[in-house]
């Protein structure tokens, strides 16, 4: 930067500011304050004449002010006259938005997570997921309903799916979200749509063809790849049961795995790419069927490259029932959960192999509660975490050592969580109410 230490005056609002450009740089190129410099970061001569020259900026002088300290220091100091929610929208003004939020919450960490707040939907009842969404914000299905959260978890328009269930939303980018349902009866409604998360609009439909015509399907769970492709679940009235395969950016099908006799694809309950295999873990799981079905699934040579059921696998008690499965790619194998959190792990190299449950794990004391929710799992940046009744457990280490618990008691059971945008949120099954937690940011010193 050829001027660096130059100073430059503002006036805000009849306010008069004065600063440098290393500070202004902290901005960014892409903020408001990014115009001002050449592609050197030399500042703009035709935005400054003269040292005594001010630029005038009709905005909020408070608001300035925070923001301008944000940037000097990368602390966010924000006074108790000052609402959040302006300095929000004069933080989007200048292109701040990314500053701010990641002087508010820390990197991600299972271990040093804290419960920030709480919000209740505004339908009782239910909830069917929550998904975290890129930017820290999330979504929440409900019914047929989708209510959408930005990151400073002001509500959007809901999506109303006209009385058809969502069975699962996954976020496309920060703008977008697809939301997979069923097929109502008497109609041929059902399948995907994506929608524009800000106002709800349909964007388009996702549709399902089987020999050369247009079938009307129930979408399940869904995944998305990093080379844009979007998986999902299928049951359709023919011989559509299986999982799909679309094109996000035009929506055109391009591929289909159809369920071989004898195994489950259509009725996954979770579906998870693997970005180094280049394969799709399908899940059917109890109790939406008799057994269970996990496999590792190869598009480009439609083969299934490996596989494992509990069909004739001797059970002494339901407790090794499998509830949730997650891929683990550098260990290679496949972690599951039962009803009692129980860990267990399957390998891969080994097709059709046993599990080794780790009982060290269990945490359930007691008696199960009356409405229990089946426990979820979740990996993220090498910690594994795993939901049970009204609290979630972080288990870290190459042999998955409980290092820490999140747990509150008011909302009633967790029926679903989902990490992103350096948060994680935990959905309850009662009142429909979410937890975010978020890691505290380091003291700067």
């Amino acid at each position: 930067m050829g001027i660096q230490k130059d100073r430059i005056k503002f006036n805000v609002g009849g306010r008069i500011f004065e600063t440098t450009a290393t500070t202004l740089a902290n901005a960014g190129r892409n903020s408001f304050f990014g115009a001002f410099f050449d592609e050197n970061w030399d500042l703009n001569s035709q935005f400054f004449n003269n040292s005594n020259e001010s630029f005038f900026i009709d905005r909020n002088a408070d608001c300035f002010s925070i923001l301008l300290d944000l940037l000097r220091t990368g602390d966010l100091n924000i006074p108790p006259n000052i609402p959040e929610r302006l300095l929000y929208r004069e933080a989007s003004f200048y292109g701040l938005l990314d500053h701010v939020r990641s002087a508010k919450w820390g990197p991600f960490d299972g271990n040093r997570l804290r419960l920030d707040q709480s919000v209740t939907g505004q339908a009782p009842g239910d909830g069917t997921a929550i998904r975290a969404g890129p930017d820290g914000g999330c979504c929440v299905a409900h019914g047929s309903m989708v209510h959408v959260y930005d990151w400073m978890l002001e509500e959007h328009p809901p999506i109303n799916l006209d009385y058809q269930r969502v069975n699962d939303i996954g976020w496309v980018d920060s703008d977008n979200v697809v939301i997979s349902v069923c097929e109502r009866l008497g109609s041929r409604d059902g399948g995907m749509g994506l929608f524009n998360a800000s106002t709800g609009e349909l964007k388009f439909k996702f549709q399902v063809s089987h020999e050369n015509q247009v079938k009307s399907y129930t979408a399940g769970a869904l995944s998305f790849s990093s080379d844009y492709k979007i998986f999902s679940s299928c049951k359709g009235r023919s011989n559509e049961y299986g999982v799909g395969v679309w094109d996000q950016v035009t929506g055109k099908q391009i591929d289909f795995f159809y369920e071989s006799p004898g195994w489950s694809l259509g009725d996954a309950d979770k579906l998870q790419w693997l970005n180094g295999s280049n394969c799709l873990l399908v899940a059917t799981l109890f109790p939406r069927k008799d057994n269970c079905y996990i496999s590792l699934l190869d598009f480009r040579e439609k083969n299934m490259v490996w596989s494992w059921s509990d069909i004739g696998a001797p059970l002494t008690v339901d407790e090794k029932r499998v509830r949730d499965a997650i891929a683990m790619e550098e260990s290679n194998s496949i972690c599951v959960v039962n009803e009692y959190e129980d860990l267990g792990f399957i390998d891969l190299r080994i097709s059709g192999g046993s599990v080794r449950w780790s009982s060290r794990s269990r945490l359930m004391k007691g008696n199960m509660p009356e409405e229990p929710c089946y426990p979820k799992l979740a990996l993220h940046e090498g910690q594994l975490f795993s939901s049970m009744n009204d609290s979630i457990s972080v288990f870290c280490g190459p042999d998955w050592v409980l290092t820490s618990r999140l747990r509150r008691s008011y909302g009633g059971s967790i029926c679903d969580f989902s990490i992103g945008g350096d948060r994680l949120f935990a959905l309850h099954s009662e009142e429909n109410v979410f937890d975010i937690w978020e890691c505290p940011t380091s003291p700067i010193i």
